[in-house]
């Protein structure tokens, strides 16, 4: 089965550094097939037997804390999740949205819709969020770097694990998605 692993918070200005061939080796080292990452920010596929996508992230978790010393948190999310981030998403249909400032926060488990209340919204106008089972999709009104509405924010919030891809990202990671059998 194949899975889509997203590493939070590795090689960001400097922290949790991994070189991806690195990952790639440990992987395959643990019995892991198909291993293909993309950019440096902690996107990779793996095929296993393991049908489980969380029983494979936390294996992948410990693992990178034992081979690496760092304490990454790992989201396995499903190429329906990534169709659903086209799908599902408000502002993809507004007209001249700008792709740019679009996100999707990967949340560690299904969100009601009511959650949205606890993440006070209104206080980070004219930032917009909407809240879609484990995704955040959210648009920026500046951009990503000039907001408080980031991944420790929501996770505080909500006392979830997050990790944040912009569209571009998550386009290229359906693509692949697509091109690969399950």
């Amino acid at each position: 089965m194949k899975h889509l692993l997203l590493l939070r918070g590795i090689n960001v200005s400097g922290h949790n550094m991994i070189k991806m061939e690195a990952l790639k080796n440990m992987l395959e080292g643990m019995g892991f097939t198909g291993v293909e990452t993309y950019i440096q920010s902690g996107n990779v596929f793996v095929s296993s037997e393991e049908e489980n996508g969380s029983a494979v992230g936390f294996k992948i978790k410990q693992e990178i804390y034992k081979v690496f010393g760092h304490d990454v948190p790992v989201i396995v999310v499903t190429k329906n999740d990534l169709e659903l981030c086209f799908k599902n998403n408000p502002f993809l249909k507004e007209k001249d949205v700008d792709i740019k400032k679009l996100y999707v926060a990967f949340i560690s488990k299904e969100l009601p819709s009511s959650a949205i209340n606890e993440l006070k919204i209104s206080q980070f106008k004219p930032d917009e969020a909407v809240i879609d089972d484990n995704r955040i999709f959210i648009k920026y009104a500046v951009g990503a770097g000039k907001t408080r509405l980031d991944q420790k924010y929501i996770e505080k919030k909500l006392n979830v694990t997050a990790t944040m891809r912009n569209y571009n990202t998550v386009s290229k990671l359906l693509e692949m998605y697509q091109e690969r059998i399950e």
